[in-house]
């Protein structure tokens, strides 16, 4: 039986400025004949990543970086104060030539001696697979690794965010991990369009003198939109990543926490765009992933004595009423989580819940699917 677990949310950012491009414009999207505010799959789920730190021990968690022959070497040295750096490097060194992951020097920063060793782009790596190179290279005084030892440390005991976002080497395609977890880029329900912000700013030393003016001038860009978020877990993948449908539901559970807390930070401090989703659908399908983002390919507007985020409510039910009864995709299970107002298009569809009720009843019924 194939399991995915759907979750869609609305999420209502006042003027903010969370993801920009390349000129330090808000993202956007045409979509339904219309431009609209678009925050990127990778923000949301490297904010997600993020939140995971705040709750989850760090042993189940990954670090993605050019530098993990580096931390792997600081392991070793840690464990093992009396090995020296340089060997500890070289031993470090011969583990990727093994794996046929390319490694080269970094240039020595802040008056060090040797360069450290880095590969040539963000390589994602468990805090378990580094404490197992570690381990491993500590006991293997003779430097020699094989191809079967490298897999062993390299592609056993993923963790939970490799399992769930999956990990591309390129050079060395067998220590690819597919993704579980698939995530839309969120998208304005209505049509929106960057606004400026003109700032100045006074210097303070000689501010009242006989200078005038100020100290420096310029813009920001920002737009504010109700959003439509939409992330799918194939439960089957994510197990098989895992290496138990145990630690699946506990991992499920956690991106289900995750998805709703999270917030990418661009331009928080000058925006202070602290929001949570006014809405949180959640479904447990027995077939295959269902987006309703069609629901806003008419852009939503507020309909006389309600909110544009009712109408946003109302939409998103009636688009799933709709494919629910076109193509027979009942859910297992369906819960809401939403404000008074914005639950009712609801009532017949999904149970209502609170947080903690969500990922209660979340782990409980996959708890229960994954025992048949």
């Amino acid at each position: 039986m194939s399991i995915t677990v759907d979750f869609h949310a609305l999420h209502t950012l006042p003027p903010s400025n969370i993801n920009r491009d390349d000129t330090g414009a808000p993202k956007s999207g045409l979509f339904g004949g219309v431009v609209r505010q678009r925050v990127s799959s990778q923000a949301w789920k490297r904010a997600i990543r993020k939140d995971f730190e705040t709750y989850l021990d760090r042993s189940q968690l990954g670090v993605r970086s050019k530098r993990t022959p580096q931390l792997i070497a600081e392991r070793m040295t840690a464990l093992a104060p009396e090995l020296d750096r340089v060997e500890a490097v070289a031993r470090v060194d011969a583990l990727f030539k093994a794996a046929k992951i390319k490694v080269h020097d970094e240039k020595p920063q802040d008056g060090a001696e040797t360069a450290g060793k880095v590969t040539g782009y963000l390589l994602f790596l468990s805090e378990q697979q580094i404490s197992r190179a570690a381990e491993f290279l500590i006991e293997n005084s003779d430097g020699k690794v094989s191809k079967r030892d490298a897999d062993a440390i390299l592609d056993t005991s993923h963790s939970v965010d490799i399992a769930m976002f999956g990990r591309m080497v390129a050079e060395a395609p067998d220590y690819n991990v597919d993704a579980a977890v698939q995530v839309a880029h969120a998208l304005g329900v209505h049509e929106s369009e960057p606004e400026f912000d003109f700032f100045t700013a006074v210097d303070d030393v000689v501010e009242g003198a006989e200078e005038a003016g100020a100290g420096m001038l310029g813009t920001v860009q920002m737009m504010s939109s109700t959003l439509y978020r939409f992330a799918s877990i194939d439960f089957e993948s994510l197990a098989k990543n895992l290496g138990s449908r145990e630690a699946a539901v506990e991992a499920a559970t956690a991106f289900a926490k995750s998805f709703v807390r999270s917030l990418p930070t661009g331009k928080l401090n000058t925006f202070a765009n602290w929001t949570m989703p006014e809405l949180v659908y959640v479904t447990v399908r027995d077939d295959r992933a269902v987006s309703l983002v069609n629901a806003f390919e008419t852009p939503v507007d507020a309909a006389p004595g309600n909110s544009r985020r009712e109408a946003a409510a109302e939409a998103l039910a009636t688009e799933a009423s709709q494919v629910e009864a076109m193509y027979g995709l009942a859910p297992a299970a369906s819960w809401i989580l939403a404000q008074d107002n914005l639950a009712s298009p609801f009532a017949e569809q999904a149970t209502r819940v609170n947080f903690d009720g969500l990922l209660e009843q979340l782990s409980q019924q996959l708890t229960e699917m994954t025992r048949d």
